[in-house]
């Protein structure tokens, strides 16, 4: 997988903003993972606005990493969007970072153990504000939902960004 053309040019207007607002941002995402960190350290001088990030894959690298509390995975039946919000804020606070994006999804090709279908992503923003959705691309390829979710997180941080201006 690569970087395309979308996600370079959202990556670059981030970058942007973050530097001229002097802000950072960390990343924790799970099912892109690593490409929306790729794409925000395809930018040169990436250095002055990324803080970090990691793939919060599973339950232990969600503790380890980011330092969330693993009681609130006590009786687990899927992320909801209030509980990659704490994700996101436990990342951003670890990193010390002025913003995180978050994500977690089921990029297929099969859907959740809990009944949700493949395509489902939520994404979550932390930092002097924050905002949570979830999104359903309708696609059940593993591969296209891992660059589908990338865009998508990528467009939303763009938003809320873009929002605050």
């Amino acid at each position: 997988m690569y970087v395309n053309d979308e996600q370079r040019g959202l990556a670059e207007d981030i970058a942007a903003c973050l530097v001229n607002r002097g802000d950072t941002i960390a990343v924790a995402e799970s099912t892109t993972g690593g490409l929306i960190s790729a794409a925000l350290l395809s930018v040169a001088g990436a250095s002055r606005y990324y803080a970090g990030g990691g793939v919060l894959y599973t339950l232990p690298s969600r503790v380890a990493l980011a330092g969330v509390d693993p009681e609130q995975y006590a009786n687990y039946r899927g992320t909801t969007p209030e509980m990659l919000g704490r994700l996101a804020e436990a990342m951003r606070s670890r990193l010390d970072a002025t913003w995180c994006i978050a994500e977690s999804g089921l990029a297929g090709p099969t859907g959740g153990r809990f009944g949700d279908a493949a395509g489902k992503v939520t994404v979550s923003v932390a930092g002097p504000s924050a905002w949570n959705e979830v999104f359903q691309t309708g696609i059940s390829d593993r591969v296209e939902n891992m660059a589908g979710f990338t865009t998508i997180a990528l467009r939303y941080m763009h938003s809320v960004l873009k929002g605050l201006d």
